[in-house]
């Protein structure tokens, strides 16, 4: 398929700028999109209509915080044989809670992202996987410290744009508060959830039905999802892009080695970065030294290259390695109380 920059115009960057930032809540949000970049409601349902249909944009719905909700969640490095890799990744899928899985290059060839609701247990799960798969070795990878989830790219200057970013740990608040802490949800709320999570349709009122099958107006709805995000349960309603289609066709995990006491100010230094999409602290073991690690997403491999020397100079660390995506196997959003 043809890679998206050579077919979008500047108009479609302005659109996908607008509906990866934040996609309006409002009765007629394609007329809202509309008005911002001088055209008529059809042509942008046409233009949105022909990048899904090029799978640059993935999907149009609510963000949630994983943890938030009460979910449990790791990161999980596995090495496969390389002629097992393919099919092991296919039956890791198969997993309602794995939302992103990539093969990268390394020691450990397999990536991926595992949430399991409160009664069910990471460990169990994952070597159940590891059974299933015969994989070699792996390793739970869970967040220690939170320090970024900020994906947003400038489609029109096509370079990182992750300035504003959210931090459930705090780090991008003066407070510093903890929004790690699960919060309950009601049934009902749930049932809002449940509707807010999935793709939304490409009609004028795409909220409509919604808020009719939930019996409500489509204004409570709204007031629920403005809540959720007061309340930390959701991060923004917003489209996801396939980043290689959308033109940022590197994709670059660096893993660095971080002191310890030093791993709150390069966390922080490395989240400042507009091109670091991620940033987290993880575990380490006696075959991974690797504590911190940060996603960046750029127009080449040079570019990867480039943005991890400059944080390396602006935090002094030398030791770190980027782990380059070969394949993607999977990427979604998390669908929760399904």
């Amino acid at each position: 398929m043809t890679t998206s920059t050579t077919t979008m115009d500047l108009v479609d960057r302005k659109i996908l700028n607008i509906i990866q930032t934040r996609f309006p809540l409002t009765e007629l949000p394609y007329k809202a999109i509309a008005d911002e970049v001088g055209l008529s409601e059809a042509e942008v349902l046409e233009r949105i209509g022909a990048l899904k249909a090029k799978n640059v944009v993935r999907q149009i719905s609510a963000i949630f915080d994983t943890r938030r909700l009460g979910y449990k969640t790791t990161l999980v490095a596995m090495r496969l044989p390389a002629d097992e890799l393919d099919a092991a990744a296919q039956v890791i899928n198969e997993h309602p809670g794995v939302s992103h899985n990539y093969a990268r290059d390394g020691h450990f060839n397999l990536w991926f992202t595992l949430a399991v609701p409160p009664y069910e247990d990471l460990a169990t799960s994952v070597e159940a996987m590891a059974q299933r798969t015969n994989a070699e070795s792996y390793r739970l990878m869970p967040t220690i410290k939170f320090f970024k989830i900020g994906v947003n790219f400038d489609m029109v200057k096509e370079e990182g744009a992750a300035k504003k970013y959210y931090s459930p740990d705090g780090y991008d608040r003066a407070d510093g508060q903890d929004w790690n802490k699960a919060l309950p949800v009601s049934d009902f709320e749930i049932e809002i959830i449940r509707e807010l999570q999935e793709d939304v349709p490409l009609t004028p009122r795409p909220f409509s039905p919604m808020a009719e099958r939930l019996g409500i107006s489509t204004q409570e709805m709204f007031d629920a999802a403005d809540s959720f995000q007061e309340r930390g349960l959701m991060r923004r309603f917003s489209a996801v892009l396939h980043h290689r289609r959308a033109g940022f066709r590197s994709n670059a995990m660096a893993v660095w080695k971080v002191p310890s006491e030093r791993a709150v100010e390069v966390g922080n230094i490395m989240a400042q970065s507009r091109w670091v999409t991620h940033c987290y602290e993880r575990p380490t073991f006696p075959d991974w030294p690797y504590t911190h690690f940060t996603m960046i997403h750029a127009t080449s491999q040079s570019q990867c290259e480039e943005v991890a020397g400059e944080l390396s100079e602006a935090t002094g660390i030398t030791e770190y390695q980027l782990l380059y995506s070969t394949r993607e196997y999977k990427k979604t959003r998390v669908r929760y109380f399904v």
